[in-house]
């Protein structure tokens, strides 16, 4: 059995993610595959934490473009992600892994609030926990929120599953032949004003000796590779 490098991580995934080939709403078969990978992590005793994205039920750029508020759009933003949320806890139980949501926002009747403390003794119980609803607060990502929780939580590491295999110079759906790279330092990454992770984040966990693997979730138990510390995606820290 492989040996994992990380003891506590904290894996963001973005809600595309969980829309399949679709690209848009739930579809349960990938939610399930998805949960699979993290229950093979979670199998190796490592402590899970997750944020998700909302980008397969709402984008709030959307709504801007039709002169919507920029909170009231982000605000929805951050019930979608708790859709998700639910969504994963679900396939996660199902599979025999005990999983809590909790949210920044209240919504007692399906999640627990965030707290901080607790949501560390969940983990320490060897239950993964799901942060939902962003950081509560409108103008700031879900990648904002993903390594505001690793430093609440004391993660070894934020993992960034994406669509893409790493951090490249160019788009590579776009140039072939850009190249990727197997590690950046934080000015690195801010100074070429990476796409694939937001500047905010970014800063938050330079300023926290936090490291960044952005990696491909596509690629075949890339979540278990990572944690493993295969060299897999691009690795971003001092």
């Amino acid at each position: 059995m492989a040996r994992p490098k990380y003891n506590r991580i904290l894996l963001k995934l973005n809600g595309e993610a969980l829309a399949g080939e679709a690209g848009w709403g739930i579809d349960v078969p990938t939610v399930e595959a998805i949960a699979a990978q993290i229950q093979r992590v979670h199998n190796l005793e490592v402590q899970v934490a997750i944020v998700i994205g909302a980008g397969n039920i709402w984008r709030g750029i959307n709504g801007l473009a039709r002169g919507m508020e920029r909170a009231t759009a982000d605000y929805m933003g951050m019930v979608a992600t708790v859709i998700n949320a639910l969504a994963l806890q679900d396939a996660l139980e199902r599979g025999g892994v005990a999983t809590r949501v909790q949210t920044a926002i209240e919504m007692r009747a399906v999640a627990e609030p965030y707290i901080r403390r607790r949501a560390i003794r969940h983990l320490e119980k060897g239950r993964v926990v799901i942060f939902g609803a962003g950081t509560g607060n409108p103008y700031f990502t879900t990648d904002t929120a993903a390594a505001l929780r690793a430093m609440e939580i004391e993660a070894d590491v934020l993992l960034k599953a994406t669509k893409v295999d790493g951090v490249y110079d160019e788009d590579p759906m776009i140039n072939p032949k850009a190249h990727r790279f197997a590690s950046l330092t934080y000015i690195e990454a801010l100074n070429m004003g990476v796409k694939v992770i937001d500047s905010t984040a970014l800063s938050l966990c330079m300023d926290n000796d936090l490291p960044i693997i952005v990696f491909k979730l596509a690629e075949t138990n890339s979540i278990e590779r990572v944690v493993c510390g295969e060299p897999i995606g691009t690795i971003i820290s001092r």
